[in-house]
């Protein structure tokens, strides 16, 4: 709906539109009816599409414009335009952003010189979260990218995919040997989707007036033209210049540099990359360059699975693989011939990343091994967590298609889990929310589990039964779904509540099922019997990890010794 149509229907339903909301804890545009209620979301699209009905024959189609909060830096509008894909959240320093490193645009076709990479989700949040700095400073002597920063990312698009420098790690300039698919990206050796020139495509959703990109500097990256329209004049050998009301800033280009021609801004170059940024996480060994292979398509074949189609010498081939919930990666190659082989990974076991020469994995798939990990602290508002000091958070992606998303009013994405909901506390199932549900989901399930030193796998709340028509659970709501055992056999929910001491990630998965999963008894339903009901029912999954602190690893307060542990607590009954 454009937004002359809009704010007309939005008009007849008695509506006022605040685009950054009332005050800082509205999240993006707010509608107030007469009476002075707030209206935001669902609430808001009902009311709007009910007034266009009423409206001539026109375009009566319906998007929701993501905006930035009212706080929120200048930097943070462009990535707003891919939320929740794509969320942001900031300190006095730095804009962190956070995504799985998919795009929703098609991937991978028109590649003639492939490393056998296939997409893979990254988690590119918490501690491993992209940043810009929100005051960037000019550099006494820039640093150019020609020959340098071959290894890593040196900007970071709108869309939270990073762009590396135009020039692989041997030199060549990747768009000019068919590396590159038709959107400008390919995969790492770490199975992570990139560009490697300035993705123009994405000004369908940004406009013109918004940057495509900023570079890791902090300086802003525009297309080819100014937000005005114009052409760029006067552009110096970093493809940037200054102008009125934008300052310094980058432009893209057709030909070489294609991305950026050197940093305006101050940057550490460390190992042939920016430091500090992102590592992506591998979880099986690269390949090598298949001679004569051209990739003809690639598709998401539902829920976690996807199909690349390519060919080599007129045999037609595939690789098929799928995300399962038990956080491995099952592949499938068919050589055309008859010839299919399979195998399956396990993330956090695979090598490769990076195109080093046997070299810890550091560049194509990201900072990724090497030397001591340096990431930002989380920052402010927006969303995403995590802490200094904080556990390994699994792999497993926070949206498994960008937009089923899970949250809790109570707790963010890698955060502390308050006491309430541990065996500290009163062990109660914490209050969960969710959107962004496929829309041919029959119902819901959900499993908390954490794997413990040794790795093995242990549930802490199973649920399943879970009306499609429910968005959310309540604090120790006990009357949505069946639930079933936690990993001591008993039925409820397994606060967590470990003796060992220092930090424990818990990972909340919730499943949108394509349909009714056949289980009966819940005292027989586990872990696994969740999981075996599941398979093949599963259009998407979303993830929230929470941390859990054992107060027996805690520093005792005077007097903590006379009070005594609260006794181990047994699982919340449904």
């Amino acid at each position: 709906m454009n937004q002359s149509r809009l704010l007309k229907c939005a008009a007849m339903a008695g509506l006022m539109f605040l685009p950054c909301g009332v005050d800082a804890h509205d999240a993006g545009p707010v509608w107030i009816t007469p009476s002075g209620y707030r209206l935001t979301g669902e609430d808001a699209r009902r009311e709007i599409e009910a007034a266009a009905d009423r409206l001539p024959e026109g375009d009566a189609g319906w998007e929701f414009v993501a905006v930035p909060r009212v706080d929120a830096p200048p930097q943070a509008a462009a990535f707003a335009a891919f939320t929740p894909a794509v969320t942001t959240r900031w300190d006095d320093q730095f804009l962190y952003i956070e995504g799985n490193g998919m795009p929703s645009h098609r991937m991978m076709v028109g590649i003639t010189a492939w490393q056998q990479q296939v997409p893979l989700p990254q988690r590119y949040t918490g501690e491993n979260a992209w940043r810009i700095p929100l005051k960037p400073t000019p550099a006494k002597e820039p640093q150019m990218v020609k020959g340098r920063f071959l290894r890593g990312a040196i900007a970071i698009a709108a869309n939270g995919i990073p762009i590396f420098n135009p020039q692989n790690n041997r030199g060549e300039i990747s768009y000019e040997i068919g590396e590159l698919d038709q959107w400008g990206g390919h995969c790492g050796r770490a199975d992570d989707y990139h560009y490697h020139i300035v993705p123009m495509h994405l000004q369908k959703t940004l406009g013109k007036d918004k940057p495509v990109a900023y570079a890791l500097d902090g300086y802003p990256i525009y297309g080819l033209t100014e937000p005005d329209g114009s052409v760029p004049k006067g552009l110096d050998a970093l493809h940037g210049h200054s102008a009125a009301g934008i300052g310094y800033h980058y432009h893209a280009a057709e030909k070489y540099p294609y991305v950026i021609g050197g940093f305006h801004g101050e940057v550490t170059e460390r190992d042939g990359q920016v430091d500090p940024q992102p590592r992506a996480q591998p979880v099986r060994e690269a390949l090598q360059a298949l001679r004569g292979a051209k990739i003809k398509g690639f598709e998401a074949t539902g829920g976690s699975r996807f199909r690349l189609s390519y060919t080599v010498g007129g045999d037609q081939r595939s690789v098929a693989y799928e995300i399962k919930a038990d956080a491995t990666y099952a592949f499938e190659f068919d050589d055309g011939r008859g010839g299919k082989r399979q195998e399956t990974y396990r993330a956090g076991a695979g090598g490769g990343g990076g195109r080093g020469e046997g070299r810890p994995p550091r560049g194509e798939g990201g900072a990724e091994g090497g030397g001591p990990r340096r990431h930002p602290p989380p920052g402010r508002g927006g969303n995403g967590g995590g802490e200094p000091g904080a556990p390994k958070l699994p792999d497993q992606p926070r949206s498994s298609d960008g937009t089923f998303l899970l949250t809790s009013p109570v707790v963010e994405d890698g955060a502390e889990l308050p006491v309430e909901f541990t065996g500290d506390g009163d062990g109660v199932t914490p209050p969960l929310a969710w959107k962004g549900a496929p829309a041919k989901t029959k119902e819901y399930a959900l499993l908390m589990d954490h794997a413990d030193p040794e790795g093995n796998m242990k549930w802490y709340w199973t649920l399943y039964r879970i009306p499609a028509a429910a968005k959310s659970l309540e604090k120790g709501d006990h009357t949505t779904g069946t639930m079933g055992t936690g990993f001591k056999g008993q039925v409820g929910y397994e606060a967590p509540h470990s003796k060992g001491p220092g930090k424990k990630t818990y990972t909340i998965t919730l499943y949108a099922l394509a349909e009714a999963v056949a289980l009966d008894d819940p005292k027989a339903v586990d872990r696994e019997s969740l999981l075996a009901a599941m398979k093949g029912r599963i259009l998407a999954t979303s993830s929230l990890r929470v941390v859990y602190t054992s107060r027996g690893s805690e520093p005792q307060q005077p007097g903590a010794a006379s009070q005594g542990r609260k006794p181990e607590r047994r699982p919340q009954q449904p």
